[in-house]
């Protein structure tokens, strides 16, 4: 029989409270509609199996009888006449219209949930509105109405899983610290100055972003400032003529590295902190450690804009990801290994790439292009760059700074490179 068993039709309510929940406590709905057909028998089926029939209208019977104030539910019954079945009184449809007639319906952890979601949006609603208010410069009638109350409405949204996994303190100390921050002068503060009882950076690395969201929510986006340490980078200077300190390797905030009176001929940037380390002395050269997709901080430093950038990467589809957008910011980066010819040559080095990247790099050179469409052809392999014999990459690093250098002293004719790089014009069919 094709007739809807009350498990079904909970499954089906679950199944939209689960989808819903994070809008209808965002946005503090009181009114939904959610009908579930309950596909009666025909008279053919009720003549097959009769008691089926009316154990199935008897456990419909039983929920609407049950249902009390906390779990209001409507159930649609008709009249039915059939021939040799006689006049029947059939449910025919399951009609809930608001968030708790679901929650209720569906019981269990997903009411559990509903219940808890709904009520922290609307603690959040309520201690914040009035900064909401403030921001918007309007009377508390219109405060749901505004675009901050949208912007808070969006942040719960958002965070509703966050929101959800806190226990009970956890969620008290994330309102309290949001509260504080948006009512107080910040100045220099960081996050362990911060005077609220167990809350540190590493408090902060873990609530972060629910924090930020319900900032920016509220208006108060500028707060954030306090959570945000600069990103660093680490930086080794293989030549030492090129600044007069003891320290080859450093790390410190970009604005920082960005400062030293530094004029490299050549910038290496690496994914791989180890082929940074492992770096031999260099004329002219300083290498920087890229960190993955944090490479744009690479971009802010002020005396890379007048040096040959040289960046080598995983030989992977998020290698290229990085490399184009790096390249994004500092179009004339050239790439190194980062070829088919590499790929190849290194074929029995291959792993299986997890989880490829699937975006589209609209920066790369047509020699990284077809390498990257060459990884794809063969199953979404990759190859480390770590994995790559340290000789065999340090040569193809020396011949491709080699080639720059007499051009960049202004003894040769101008920037050149190889097959694998980006050059200045005379390769438009590699692009």
């Amino acid at each position: 029989m094709t007739m809807l068993s009350v498990a079904e039709a909970r499954t089906k309510a679950r199944t939209r409270l689960s989808s819903s929940m994070a809008s209808w406590a965002a946005e503090a709905t009181s009114d939904v509609r959610v009908e579930i057909a309950l596909k009666p028998p025909t008279e053919k089926q009720v003549l097959s199996d009769q008691a089926a029939a009316a154990d199935w209208a008897g456990s419909w019977r039983a929920v609407e009888g049950k249902a009390g104030d906390a779990s209001r539910l409507e159930i649609d019954w008709e009249d039915r006449t059939w021939a040799r079945v006689g006049r029947q009184r059939v449910p025919i449809r399951l009609r809930l219209l608001t968030p708790d007639e679901v929650a209720g319906f569906v019981g269990g952890d997903a009411a559990r949930d509903w219940r808890k979601l709904r009520d922290r949006a609307q603690l959040v609603r309520e201690r914040f509105r009035a900064e909401s208010n403030d921001t918007a410069s309007i009377g508390d009638e219109d405060a749901d109405d505004t675009e901050d109350g949208n912007s808070l409405a969006a942040a719960i949204r958002s965070q509703s899983k966050r929101i959800l996994s806190l226990s009970d303190a956890a969620f008290v100390t994330v309102i309290d610290v949001v509260d504080w921050l948006c009512t107080r002068p910040l100045g220099s503060l960081r996050p362990r100055q911060l005077p609220i009882r167990g809350v540190d950076s590493k408090w902060f690395e873990t609530h972060r972003s629910l924090v930020t969201a319900l900032l920016g929510g509220i208006g108060h986006a500028d707060a954030v400032t306090v959570l945000d340490a600069e990103p660093r980078l680490r930086l080794r200077i293989l030549d030492s003529a090129l600044i007069d300190t003891h320290l080859d390797d450093i790390t410190a905030p970009i604005s920082q590295l960005s400062r030293l009176p530094l004029s490299p001929r050549v910038v290496f940037v690496f994914e791989n902190l180890e082929s940074v380390l492992a770096m031999p002395e260099w004329h002219g050269a300083v290498a920087v450690h890229g960190s993955g997709y944090a490479v744009d901080g690479v971009a802010r430093l002020q005396w890379i804009g007048d040096a040959r950038i040289i960046y080598w990467g995983d030989l992977d589809s998020h290698g290229f990801a990085i490399l184009n957008r790096l390249r994004s910011h500092l179009p004339e980066v050239e790439s190194v290994l980062m070829d088919e010819a590499t790929l190849v040559a290194h074929q029995d080095l291959w792993v299986p790439e997890p989880k490829p990247s699937t975006g589209t790099f609209a920066h790369l050179t047509g020699t990284e292009a077809r390498a990257l469409e060459r990884l794809h052809a063969e199953g979404g392999v990759r190859l480390e760059q770590e994995r790559i014999p340290w000789e065999t990459a340090l040569n193809r690093l020396r011949t491709a700074a080699e080639v720059e250098t007499s051009g960049h002293l202004g003894e040769g004719t101008g920037r050149g490179v190889g097959t694998e790089h980006r050059l200045g014009e005379g390769l438009d069919d590699d692009r």
